[in-house]
């Protein structure tokens, strides 16, 4: 009786390899996933006086520069905000995609981990074709990177390999995961907002889950000074982050002063309560696993994600 209560709990301690999870996702995948040129009714017209993002989450939110706005006024700048982030994304599946690209010249094209890459490439060049046709929809421009980031942009896919490609997917994927996932049920949003979100975050928490599990599996075999390292780096997210997120040219296209905007956005508690919301996830992840050391932590907090 003992000896089978102790094979049981063998059992049910026992994690699945990388190729069983790996068939899981992509059973999910098969389940449910989404076609945004037909499952998004595009001819849908904007909703007027409807918000693109909620005004909590809004980087200006409770200062002194969004209580002197007009209603219209805040709700252009929330819809240049949405515009930016989208544009973001756009970058980061590029990213992630070139890695994932490249990594596969490497891999065994018969394992389920690689189909599951392979897969995940498919969803992202779908979410890429989706966020840009959103912009459209809302009569935006998207937020294009300068010549230097995009130099840097093209350079990262060459450095990111195994745990550095795991961590640094997190990292691109989890704080906007986060954020959509305050957003996405909010009934007074633009409808057009909710469906993109609704379908993102369905699709992206198989790709967080399949890059979580990768972490957990590579970081514990790297040596020492490589985990240290990488636990270093990534702190490097949070001033990105903060730069993204109160970038200047979205606050000029919104009509505002850019410089005053921004500063006021850093400087913003309900603002620090929203950066922090999205990153607290993550957070967690890299604490379990060993990879947020003081290095990171400082850069994290003295850009208010923790």
């Amino acid at each position: 009786m003992a000896t089978a209560s102790m094979a049981s709990s063998t059992k049910t301690l026992t994690s699945p390899s990388r190729e069983e999870f790996s068939d899981r996702l992509l059973k999910g995948s098969a389940k449910k996933s989404y076609a945004p040129a037909v499952d998004i009714d595009w001819e849908s017209p904007v909703v007027p006086d409807r918000f693109f993002l909620p005004p909590r989450v809004v980087s200006l939110y409770g200062t002194p520069m969004w209580a002197d706005m007009t209603r219209e006024q805040q709700i252009e700048l929330s819809r240049q905000e949405f515009i930016n982030l989208l544009s973001a994304g756009v970058w980061f599946e590029n990213i992630l995609n070139q890695a994932l690209l490249r990594g596969l010249m490497h891999a065994d094209i018969t394992s389920s981990s690689t189909h599951y890459s392979l897969t995940e490439l498919g969803d992202e060049t779908r979410h890429m074709v989706m966020f840009g046709r959103t912009i459209s929809a809302v009569d935006g421009k998207a937020f294009q990177p300068s010549r230097f980031q995009r130099m840097i942009i093209n350079a990262l896919p060459l450095m990111f390999q195994k745990s550095v490609l795991w961590i640094a997917a997190l990292v691109g994927e989890e704080i906007f995961d986060a954020l959509q996932r305050q957003i996405l049920d909010d009934p007074e949003l633009q409808p057009i907002v909710r469906r993109i979100m609704r379908i993102h975050v369905t699709e992206e928490a198989r790709h967080i889950q399949f890059a979580r599990d990768g972490a957990r599996r590579d970081v514990p075999t790297m040596r020492r000074r490589n985990r240290f390292l990488l636990a270093s780096v990534h702190g490097a997210g949070g001033p990105f982050y903060r730069y993204l997120f109160t970038n200047r040219a979205v606050y000029r296209r919104a009509g505002l002063d850019g410089r005053e905007a921004r500063r006021q956005a850093r400087a913003n508690p309900y603002f620090h309560e929203t950066t922090r919301a999205g990153f607290a996830p993550l957070a967690a992840f890299l604490d379990e696993i060993g990879l947020m050391n003081w290095i990171s932590r400082r850069m994290w907090k003295r850009t208010n994600f923790l």
